[in-house]
């Protein structure tokens, strides 16, 4: 095992360290196992809310030294059983530099794309989650019908329409302009996709922006839905879709995945 996580050692001082702002790594060495731990934990996490769809879905985290090269997930490896050991190294040509298992073509399509036209991205996270894939279907963009989605309020966009797996370089590079700025994408008869600065905002806008199509869906079923005021959106848009608010909510998921399952860390 890498590191036993602060956490676990003092329960109390850990989560009054949650609601401070993360301190900067005091070496590549140290913000490179930071990131491969959170990675690690995202994967557990995604698993547990069954994200899992066969060899589909990716994570990737830039690394810190190299920024040309990112950490991802090895293909056909169950996220449930990914640990720290297993992330491999590649780069935007796709050569693996540190692992020796293939990786997922789309994935590496997607990403290198990603992280070439977003240099402020350190992590972005894509499934076939089945809300996510249902709402995709519907070909629009998320409504700012609670406090939650209102995170995504002008900061996702649509990528219409879907041409098949993603695995020419012109498509990913297609679709890095179509998430432009924002934090979330929507790609049509596909799924979703977010990035973030921090590991942890990237998986923590995947988790929501799937609670946030499930409610639409739930929503729209039952009746016609009342979204809220653009200025009231937006205001909310301001206190709950920041990126240190993302780096926060996921927290209590690193304690409590890393509690249940400590063999992600080895």
């Amino acid at each position: 095992m890498n590191v036993v996580p602060s956490s676990r050692q003092n329960p109390a001082q850990a989560r009054a360290r949650r609601l401070q702002p993360r301190p900067a790594a005091p070496s590549f060495e140290a913000e490179r196992l930071h990131r491969k731990q959170r990675l690690a934990a995202t994967f557990r996490l995604f698993a547990r809310h069954g994200f899992d769809q066969g060899l589909a879905g990716h994570v990737t985290a830039r690394d810190p030294e190299f920024p040309d090269q990112y950490w991802i997930n090895p293909l056909a490896v169950h996220f449930s059983q990914i640990r720290v050991s297993d992330l491999q190294l590649v780069d935007h040509d796709g050569t693996i530099l540190q692992g020796d298992r293939p990786i997922n073509t789309a994935g590496f399509t997607i990403h290198s794309a990603l992280h070439r036209a977003r240099p402020d991205v350190i992590a972005a996270a894509h499934t076939h989650s089945t809300y996510g894939k249902a709402f995709s279907a519907l070909g629009k963009k998320l409504l700012p019908i609670t406090q939650d989605s209102c995170a995504f309020y002008e900061d996702h966009a649509l990528f219409d329409p879907f041409s098949g797996v993603v695995l020419d370089d012109s498509e990913g590079e297609r679709l890095a302009h179509a998430l432009g700025p924002r934090k979330a994408l929507i790609l049509q008869n596909h799924g979703l996709l977010t990035v973030g600065p921090t590991v942890e905002a990237a998986a923590w806008w995947f988790l929501t922006m799937d609670n946030a199509a499930h409610t639409q869906l739930l929503a729209e079923a039952a009746g016609r839905v009342k979204p809220i005021a653009p200025d009231i959106a937006r205001l909310t848009a301001s206190q709950v879709g920041t990126q240190q608010g993302g780096y926060f909510c996921f927290q209590p998921l690193w304690d409590w995945i890393v509690a249940l399952e400590p063999d992600l860390l080895d």
